[in-house]
């Protein structure tokens, strides 16, 4: 079988980024600066890639980004629950600041990356998410043998795919960059995922340009 291109994106900025708090499956939009980086994005998409297929988780932030990408090359967006970000049961909607002072005992394990460890009121494990992640890019990317595919979703799902592209364990500490809306570009095939190239933001230079004039 031919291996299938994957462009894995973050989505862009949400308020709840800037204030380091925990969104997990909450549906938090993006703010004005994540609108702006998912436009500049699928215009610099358009001008160098060919995709024959957009996929998104369906929570807004990822989904919104997908949209803007697939309008600029003519596609619709595929929504995938799959492609969700980790649930993070009653971390979600706290700050960084607020998980280490009120759960303490969890936020040790969530600071030591424990695989097996879920998060209290109905998280997800690492290893869960990974599970969860991975079956999914299968089942996507499968469709696809020979082509390039667009997936849009979240910092924990490019987090996995990095880890599973270069043979990273769950523990292993990360070295590498999460940005909104970074372009990562993965090969799969049934054989599982390789790396490409990881965490490309020359759209954002533009982006920054047009601050700076505005």
């Amino acid at each position: 079988m031919e291996a299938t291109r994957i462009l894995a994106i973050r989505h862009g900025e949400t308020a709840w980024n800037v204030d380091t708090r925990i969104q997990g499956h909450l549906d938090i939009p993006l703010n004005e600066v994540g609108l702006r980086q998912a436009q500049h994005l699928g215009q610099a998409l358009a001008l160098r890639d060919a995709v024959d297929a957009v996929y998104a988780s369906d929570l807004s932030r990822a989904h919104t980004t997908a949209s803007a990408i697939a309008q600029a090359m003519g596609q619709a967006v595929t929504a995938h629950t799959g492609l969700r970000e980790r649930h993070f049961g009653d971390f979600q909607g706290r700050t960084f600041a607020e998980i280490e002072a009120q759960l303490p005992d969890d936020a040790w394990h969530w600071r030591k990356r424990t695989p097996e460890w879920v998060p209290p009121g109905g998280g997800e494990s690492l290893v869960m998410l990974r599970e969860r992640i991975l079956s999914t890019v299968d089942a996507l990317a499968s469709r696809h043998p020979g082509q390039q595919i667009v997936m849009v979703a979240h910092g924990g799902v490019m987090d996995i795919l990095y880890r599973a592209a270069t043979r990273l364990d769950l523990q292993a500490p990360r070295t590498w960059q999460l940005t909104n809306t970074a372009v990562n570009r993965l090969l799969w095939t049934p054989q599982g995922l390789s790396l490409v190239g990881w965490g490309d933001t020359s759209h954002l230079d533009a982006l920054g340009q047009d601050e700076t004039t505005a």
